[in-house]
């Protein structure tokens, strides 16, 4: 693996552990995770289901940028997914700053994965 390979890697291998880890600990300790919903998204279904629902879909993106294949999507997914947890938490930035770093990540794999023409043209 050359050195871009081992760095495009590890920026995939990061994002997606940002977004395999919550779902897992979700599983044993929900209530350290539901509060990072909007208030306005409680209520649409059960708190139980609303977290393990989004987890799913967190255990998604976090498997398909780690695949590699056809990234872009997943990779604005976790970018917009993570710009929401921002936007809606500013009274825990203290503990979500982070997420910008992780949000910064997975939009470069965006910009490198996105669709179009190629931009080596000879």
């Amino acid at each position: 693996m050359n050195l871009g390979g081992a760095a495009n890697f590890l920026l995939r291998a990061g994002v997606s552990f940002a977004f395999i880890y919550p779902p897992i600990d979700a599983l044993f300790d929900p209530y350290s995770w539901i509060g990072y919903f909007p208030k306005f998204m409680h209520g649409i279904a059960p708190d139980a289901v609303l977290l393990h629902t989004f987890g799913i879909v967190e255990v998604v993106i976090a498997l398909w940028i780690l695949s590699g294949k056809n990234i872009f999507w997943p990779s604005v997914s976790a970018t917009l997914i993570l710009l929401a947890i921002i936007l809606f938490n500013p009274q825990n930035f203290q503990i979500i700053f982070r997420d910008v770093a992780i949000a910064a990540a997975s939009f470069s794999l965006a910009l490198s994965a996105r669709p179009g023409p190629s931009q080596n043209r000879g």
